[in-house]
């Protein structure tokens, strides 16, 4: 369920679309000096965004240096180190890879999910005091989403979405500096933005993976819950298609307006971007089937799904 929250690339200045790829990169050095080269390969676009978001309320200036990198050996790229935002970033990063492959391993046993938790159970202990409290609740929730999933035990989009939705929010309202005009304004705004976000990914996820899962006879909410008369895909996509087109553009919308009431100082048109164009334009892919999230324009990263 990662990689969906990206800008819109055709729409971004040069100079934003540079600026994007520093915090990118940032994000892959920072994972790289907190916790390791390993970790890296957990690297996704929607922790980018959650940097970019808290860096835009940050009080700290920014600062770049020039880096090669395995995938560009041969040149300097402006990559912005020493970052907060994007330090949190890269711990919420690994932890919800991390907690979600313990609900994995506890769920199903299977010597995959076991191989993984190894690799990564290591770098649990890398995790700063800070975020203690917050990793146990991204456990919890994970935990009671995994529950309502393989118990069937939700009757509505909204029940099956709030697990996730609640983490996304969390994430947000929990950053643990300070922030430009904190106030408990602010964070109840950042916990409805990232409440929003989240359920929005929620459902994205499930609808770009219908189809697969519906192949497969595996679960998905949407089909979960609107398939009960055991359409075919193409009936099913048409017959839902106004019940969920409606929720996730009002999510969309409601994103924007939680944006347009925080005191961001940078990083705005890239944050517009990708909420009013980025959100819009990987819907209709993902509705179309020509969804291009594990081969985006925005190269090298690892993609993880959250929900299989």
């Amino acid at each position: 369920m990662f990689g969906y929250v990206t800008p819109l690339k055709q729409e971004l200045k040069i100079k934003d679309f540079n600026r994007f790829r520093s915090y990118y990169c940032g994000l892959c050095f920072h994972i790289k000096k907190d916790f390791g080269n390993i970790p890296r390969m957990t690297l996704n676009y929607d922790m980018t965004f959650l940097a970019l978001l808290l860096d835009g309320l940050s009080l700290d200036e920014v600062e770049f240096d020039l880096k090669r990198c395995a995938p560009h050996p041969t040149s300097k790229k402006p990559v912005i180190i020493n970052n907060k935002p994007l330090s949190y970033a890269a711990a919420m990063n690994v932890a919800l890879v991390y907690y979600k492959i313990l609900d994995d391993v506890q769920d199903d046993h299977t010597l995959y999910s076991r191989v993984q938790l190894l690799t990564l159970s290591p770098y649990k202990k890398k995790f700063d005091k800070s975020i203690i409290e917050l990793n146990k609740l991204i456990s919890i929730k994970l935990k009671d989403l995994s529950d309502l999933e393989n118990n069937l035990s939700f009757s509505s989009i909204d029940e099956i979405c709030h697990p996730f939705s609640e983490i996304v929010a969390n994430i947000l309202k929990c950053y643990p500096h300070k922030l430009i005009d904190d106030s408990k304004e602010l964070r109840d705004n950042l916990y409805n933005l990232g409440y929003t976000l989240g359920k929005w990914i929620y459902l994205i996820d499930a609808l770009d993976d219908l189809k697969a899962n519906m192949e497969k006879k595996k679960f998905n909410p949407i089909n979960f819950l609107y398939n009960d008369k055991n359409l075919s895909y193409i009936e099913l996509k048409e017959n839902i298609k106004e019940r969920i087109e409606f929720t996730i553009l009002n999510c969309s919308y409601n994103c924007v307006e939680y944006l347009s009431k925080l005191p961001i100082h940078r990083n705005i048109d890239l944050l517009n971007n990708t909420l009013e164009l980025g959100m819009m334009d990987k819907y209709i892919n993902v509705l179309n089937n020509t969804n291009e999230n594990k081969r985006s324009d925005f190269k090298n990263e690892s993609t993880r799904n959250i929900r299989n």
